[in-house]
This record gives C-alpha cells, sequence and structure tokens, in this order.
C-alpha cells in the first residue's frame, strides 16, 4: 500500500475527519456557548508544612469548562493546596462575572477578552482571586484553540525546545520528623526516580536546622546534583540575608522567596549583596508585577505561577519581559498546562514538579496532546466534586 492509499484507508478517514473538522474551526468564527464549573474537595490527609503554610489538610479546586458551537471544550483546573474555601470564590467570579461576558465570544481572540475581562473585573481589582478566574479562563481558551488546530499549545505559542530540566519540590516539614527521616525519604525517592535536582523547605525553624536538612540532602544527592532551597516568604531583610549568605556558602542552587512578595526593594538589596540566584515570583499577579520587580533588580529567576500570574497569554509576556533583562525563567507549579508553557520560553530553566515522572537525564519531553493537556478526568470530577 503506497502512502495515499494509506492516508485514505478506512482506518484513516475519522482521525482525518476529525482534524478537518478542527481545522475548519479555526477558518470561521467559533463562539462560546456555555461555561460549565465544578467545586472539587478532597478529604483531609497527613499534614506537611513549608515556613508558614500548612498543606494537606484543607486544599480544594474549580474545574472549568468552556464550550463552542464547533463542538470543542476547553478546560482548566485551578487549585488551592490551603485555604480551600478559595476555590468557592473563584468558582463564583467565573459563574457569575466571567460566564456573562463569554457567551458568545469568539475564542480565537484570547487577547481581546483578557482585555475584555479585566475592564469587567476591574472595580474590585484584578489580582488575587479575580486573577485565578481570569488565569483560569485564559487557559481554557488556548485549550480550545490548540484542540482546533490540532497541535499542542506549545507548538502554536513557538515552540523553542523539546525537553526541559525538572525538579522535585520533596524537601517539606513533616511532623514527628525530628531525625530527618521522613526528609531523607523524599530525597532518596527523588533521586531513584532520576531527578538531578531537588527543592527543600527551609525558615521554619533555626539557621542550624537549615544548615542540617541543607547538608543531608547534598549528601544523598551527592556531586553535579543541584539543591534549592525555598523559605516561603518566612524572614525579614536582615535574617534573610544572614541565613542566605550561609545558604551561598553551602552551593545552593537558588534561594527562593525569601521576603513577603511586596518587598520588591528587599529583593533588591538581597540581590545585590548575595551572588547565588535570588528566585521570586509565585506569589505575583500579572506582568505589571513583574516588570516591577524587574526594573527593581529584585530576581535573578522569575516564578510566574499558573493561576496567579495569568495564564498563557500574560505568563508569554512576562517571560518575555524576564527575556529581554537577561533573567532565567523557571516556573511556579507544573502539570501539562505549564510544560506548554516552558516549552515556548527561550529563558526557562526548570520546571517545579512532585512524583514520579518519566524523566530522561533529569528532563521531561514536550506533551504531544493537542491542547493545553488541562482535562480532569470524570473519575475525579465525580469522585470530589461537591453538590
Amino acid at each position: 500500500m503506497n502512502r495515499r492509499q494509506l492516508l485514505y484507508s478506512a482506518a484513516a478517514l475519522p482521525a482525518l475527519a476529525a482534524a478537518s473538522s478542527a481545522a475548519a474551526a479555526l477558518q470561521k468564527q467559533m463562539r462560546i456557548t456555555g461555561i460549565e464549573t465544578d467545586l472539587l474537595r478532597q478529604p483531609p490527609g497527613t499534614p506537611y508544612y513549608d515556613a508558614i503554610h500548612t498543606f494537606g489538610t484543607d486544599g480544594g479546586s474549580v474545574v472549568l469548562r468552556i464550550r463552542t458551537d464547533a463542538g470543542i471544550t476547553g478546560w482548566a483546573h485551578s487549585t488551592f493546596g490551603t485555604a480551600g474555601s478559595g476555590s468557592r470564590a473563584v468558582q463564583t467570579i467565573l459563574e457569575e462575572q466571567v460566564k456573562p461576558l463569554l457567551i458568545g465570544k469568539d475564542p480565537s481572540f484570547p487577547r481581546r477578552i483578557r482585555a475584555d475581562l479585566w475592564k469587567a473585573l476591574e472595580y474590585e481589582g484584578v489580582g488575587g482571586l479575580a486573577q485565578f478566574a481570569i488565569a483560569a479562563a485564559d487557559i481554557a481558551i488556548w485549550d480550545i484553540l490548540g484542540k482546533a488546530a490540532g497541535l499542542p499549545i506549545y507548538k502554536m505559542l513557538g515552540a523553542y525546545r523539546e525537553r526541559i530540566p525538572v525538579y522535585s519540590m520533596c524537601g517539606w516539614y513533616y511532623d514527628a520528623d525530628d531525625d530527618l527521616s521522613k526528609f531523607k525519604r523524599q530525597i532518596v525517592t527523588a533521586m531513584e526516580q532520576g531527578y538531578h535536582a531537588v527543592k527543600i523547605k527551609v525558615g521554619r525553624q533555626s539557621l542550624e536546622d537549615d544548615v542540617r536538612r541543607i547538608r543531608l540532602a547534598m549528601d544523598i544527592t551527592g556531586k553535579g546534583k543541584r539543591v534549592m532551597v525555598d523559605a516561603n516568604q518566612a524572614f525579614n531583610r536582615n535574617e534573610a540575608l544572614r541565613r542566605g549568605r550561609i545558604y551561598q556558602e553551602m552551593g545552593c542552587f537558588w534561594y527562593e522567596e525569601p521576603l513577603p512578595p511586596q518587598d520588591m526593594e528587599g529583593f533588591a538589596l538581597l540581590t545585590e549583596q548575595l551572588d547565588m540566584r535570588i528566585a521570586t515570583g509565585e506569589n505575583l499577579n500579572t506582568k505589571y508585577a513583574f516588570h516591577d520587580l524587574i526594573a527593581r533588580h529584585g530576581a535573578d529567576v522569575v516564578q510566574p505561577d499558573n493561576r496567579r500570574a495569568g495564564g498563557v497569554s500574560e505568563w508569554m509576556e512576562i517571560a518575555a519581559i524576564a527575556d529581554a533583562a537577561g533573567l532565567e525563567l523557571a516556573s511556579h507549579g507544573g502539570g501539562a498546562p505549564v510544560l506548554n508553557l516552558v516549552m515556548a520560553m527561550p529563558n526557562a530553566i526548570y520546571m517545579e514538579t512532585s512524583g514520579a515522572q518519566e524523566l530522561t537525564d533529569g528532563e521531561v519531553a514536550a506533551p504531544e496532546q493537542p491542547g493545553m493537556g488541562s482535562e480532569v478526568s470524570e473519575a475525579e470530577i465525580k469522585r470530589y466534586k461537591v453538590g
């Protein structure tokens, strides 16, 4: 059978028809016909901690589906690792403010839709929970566009790479772990899974305890592997500098979020006085906050969060601002939607992950499925849906 015969065989016709239908959707105006949300709530599990937060006991999420007259549905899933009640607030914004604005819109104009959402939500401000809702809508809209084109989103955005290094966020604080056996087990597991870098939490206790944790992590990872430290806003400027000098001497790859996000002057002082990379940005909303941070020289590695930073459209602009300033980028959080984004960013150096991944030399491959990869299984929705 030659190539032409193969393409037109009975087995190939359904796939060709689907591709043709999706392509046709991009050639004409699609319209958004409906928006649906589900509130999910996982039961409490075993708690774990960073310097200031408790995780595992109060999580929640909201699932968004945007439907179109082309039969294509775009998905987004916005999670809350702590303060799970925030997901209900985001659901309310999506249902009562975002939904009326999106119905009838052409999803082929994501930046125009973003501008319309900003205007609609301006009164209460476009940061915080409102930005969670805007980001979810933007992700779902890009998911529609990728599915219509039959391409993973990173290729629609302008692919830069096919693989990216990842690190394991595994070094949390745990109850009844004075001997660090639980901490040690997590890092050993990450090495067995093939990671070349891990991130550990610091700042919850004394500097001496931080040193003990860092030394153990470095002993386990060994030569040629990297250890990042994350303080989760625990310090004031003096303590951040005092501890940062020690972390630097120990050879940590970066020092993440030592200060509250609003103290951009403090971040600028740290980047000036320390040689190690200062990483921050997970709690910044929109490109304007990142522009302020970058203009003040307050970071070496910028870390947008897929929920707070504003979705695909905003992420790409943040990455471009950082790239123009000669700065590196690493994601806060991971998963298929984030993987699509960092694959299109020339200055991305890491994606954050946890748990087992399909790794090759400490890297993960680009996604293959069309869209964002943001769908949530029916089984998960059924299991955890509230109401």
